[in-house]
């Protein structure tokens, strides 16, 4: 650890006014209940376990979050794995519920290599196993005596599941599966938890029956010995290397050559072969398998608003302290202008204050869409029930929930996780030049979050699941037979009136502004349905308006989850009258907003005029703005995100941004370093480098 400053610089202060005063000062104008509207995002008791798993955090050395910014990969992931341990050890000792070991882990904020073990492993071993393999695997695994991962992704191949690779042959003769790696692209690729962790991987690969390949299926692989760590023999496994971001998790590589496993390796609560017959045994209800992805893209959904909301918060609070420049129409006597005072600031980060919102009440609505399609899939798979086809593409459109599950889960995870993931960005640079610190907070935020863009599904490429059933919907009400979901009734809105015309009063009432984003969807529906079902246009030349259609789909999705919850009994009970006021602003700011930027789609459908347009443009969106800056600060408050938490400098609750970044800076262990700076010598260095505390 360097020397600390002189006592001359450590009695430095930074020119009046103190972020601390201007901090109170906002707070102090704004009557947002920011207490109970915590509350309502995310109930007293996760608040009051948040506080209580912190304090026990907080006093344990190994989570001390100091050299976050400046130690490199290899010591970075060490002490990622002794952090792991240290969490595992403390929820046994104090005997957390998964929602307390949740909290912790939330708080870390941090990927550690035990992630994909406690995710992704246990839930696969969990869902997809028998009652046999629970035993054999499940338990144990629970009890962190197999450490896992889930292998699917490959080197040459992403998303597309159907185009794996690695392959798993049945063997009758010895009642055996191979895996085996027949080329250099199966090779299992950014798998977490893997690269120098796991023992045991859930390994998805093509299942071959006397020479039929029955498609991908998962089995349970061990890659290493249990005592050694070694990797067994014919498994070539290691890390990936560093990545633009999560580098505290070792994403790792997977090669097999001819591995034998047992038949009881296959998992097989849904699909199985018999070992007498060698036959393949379908599910009896195959859409159950769908489950676990649905439910991992409904919380990402729910998640990106909280993602969100600590790049805001912390763009937020650091604008309302930092002072640049005066308003050219200031009086003359007046100081430098608070950022968050100009217009240019407040449009871009006052936006994303409501789409913080929007994303979480619209990440609630997901997870009640979710748990009612896992209580009406258990009902339907008992004996005497309706049994389901293939899978989700293969539904027929409106059938049931599932197929407006699974198309809502692809299409709202892309809009939520970039809305996040491109909003922690614009919150940087609204941090200006101190934005570009690891200090900051948000870079390596910014960083961490970018895989969630791309895994479980690429953005780009989940948009075209969501298409395909909005097609599949409009032909349904087109031939008489919709049903009564929310994506039905709207197509057949559209439809009895799209001769009328639309006629919505975007301007003066907010059910309005739902039923326009609502009108947009199906009018750009049947314009798709038109060009590939009459024109016979390629599928391939209508992905961009695919692309279009998803984002105006789910856009309108979380316009109208963020209507309902603002306009809901469960908000009028919670907070007062004025916050209630305050939300209903800011959805009329994330709505209209959206609008605006998406003028040419409103107007093409006839949703609206272009004078209304205009009018959101240049009347609405700017009065919120006016309405609802004095709130701002309080409305980043409600998350309850602890400093701790947020390792941020620009973000600090009580605005001491200035001194706590220069007390970052000065403890910086580069400055242990003394640097021989002439070229003619050969040393780089005068002293010895500082050595690793780990």
């Amino acid at each position: 650890m360097p020397s600390p400053p002189p006592d001359w610089v450590q009695a430095l202060k930074p020119a009046d006014p103190q972020g601390s005063h201007l901090l109170q000062e906002e707070r102090a104008q704004s009557n947002v209940a920011v207490d109970k509207l915590g509350e309502l995002l995310h109930t007293k008791d996760f608040l009051d376990r948040q506080d209580k798993i912190l304090s026990i955090l907080k006093s344990e050395k190994v989570f001390d979050k100091s050299d976050n910014h400046t130690l490199g990969r290899t010591e970075r992931i060490q002490r990622s794995l002794a952090k792991a341990k240290r969490l595992h050890q403390l929820a046994e000792q104090n005997r957390w519920s998964d929602a307390e070991f949740h909290t912790a882990n939330d708080l870390l904020s941090e990927p550690t290599p035990y992630g994909l073990h406690a995710t992704m492993f246990l839930v696969t071993l969990r869902e997809q196993g028998t009652p046999e393999q629970h035993k054999l695997f499940y338990e144990p695994a629970q009890n962190y005596k197999i450490l896992g991962c889930y292998a699917q992704t490959e080197l040459g191949h992403g998303s597309n599941v159907r185009g794996l690779e690695t392959t798993a042959t049945w063997n009758p003769e010895d009642k055996t599966f191979t895996i085996h790696s027949p080329t250099l692209t199966a090779s299992k690729w950014w798998i977490g938890s893997l690269g120098r962790t796991a023992n045991h991987a859930v390994v998805m690969a093509q299942l071959y029956i006397k020479g039929k390949n029955y498609g991908p299926h998962p089995f349970v692989v061990q890659i290493r010995d249990m005592e050694t760590h070694q990797p067994l023999e014919n498994v070539y496994v290691g890390d990936i290397g560093p990545k633009f971001g999560y580098n505290t998790m070792d994403n790792g590589f997977l090669l097999f050559n001819k591995v034998k496993i047992p038949h009881v390796n296959m998992l097989a609560r849904f699909c199985r072969v018999d070992q007498a017959t060698s036959e393949y045994q379908r599910p009896a209800s195959p859409s159950l398998v769908y489950g676990t992805m649905t439910w991992v893209r409904s919380n990402i959904v729910l998640q990106a608003g909280g993602v969100l909301a600590r790049g805001v918060t912390i763009a937020t609070r650091y604008c309302a302290v930092r002072r640049q420049f005066q308003d050219r129409d200031a009086k003359s006597h007046e100081g430098e202008n608070q950022v968050l005072n100009y217009k240019m600031v407040q449009i871009r980060l006052l936006p994303l204050l409501a789409s913080m919102y929007a994303l979480h009440f619209t990440g609630r609505g997901m997870q009640r869409l979710y748990e009612e399609n896992q209580t009406r899939m258990k009902a339907a798979s008992e004996p005497g029930q309706d049994k389901r086809g293939a899978g989700p593409e293969q539904l027929r459109a409106g059938a049931d929930l599932l197929a407006d599950l699974h198309a809502t889960s692809c299409g709202l995870k892309a809009l939520a996780s970039t809305t996040a993931g491109e909003g922690l960005e614009v919150c940087r640079r609204a941090c200006g030049g101190h934005g570009y610190s690891s200090f900051s907070g948000i870079g390596p935020w910014y960083s961490d979050y970018l895989p969630t863009l791309t895994w479980e599904g690429d953005n780009y490429m989940l948009t075209q699941q969501v298409a395909r059933y909005l097609l599949k919907s409009a032909r349904a009400v087109l031939a008489g037979k919709g049903t009564g979901n929310d994506t039905s009734q709207i197509l057949q809105t559209y439809l009895s009136r799209r001769d009328k015309g639309a006629s919505f009063d975007i301007l003066g009432n907010d059910a309005d502004i739902v039923a326009a984003f609502a009108w947009r969807t199906a009018h750009m529906t049947f314009e798709a349905l038109k060009h590939r079902d009459v024109e016979k246009r390629s599928w391939n030349s209508l992905l961009v308006d695919f692309w279009r259609l998803s984002t105006a789909h789910s856009q309108y999705l979380a316009v109208k989850n963020f209507y309902e919850a603002v306009n809901s009994k469960e908000v009028a009970s919670a907070v007062d009258g004025a916050t209630t006021e305050v939300l209903q602003k800011l959805f009329r700011l994330y709505a209209l907003h959206t609008l605006e930027r998406e003028a040419s789609e409103f107007f093409s459908s006839s949703a609206v005029t272009v004078r209304q347009i205009g009018l959101a443009r240049e009347n609405a969106v700017m009065k919120l703005l006016d309405e609802i800056r004095p709130h701002a600060v309080r409305l980043v408050d409600a998350w309850k995100i602890p400093d701790w938490q947020l390792d941020s400098s620009l973000g600090k609750y009580d605005g001491d941004v200035y001194p706590d970044l220069f007390r970052r800076a000065s403890q910086n262990p580069v400055n242990d370093l003394v640097f021989d700076p002439y070229p003619w010598n050969s040393a780089v260095l005068k002293n010895s480098p500082p050595k690793s505390k780990l």
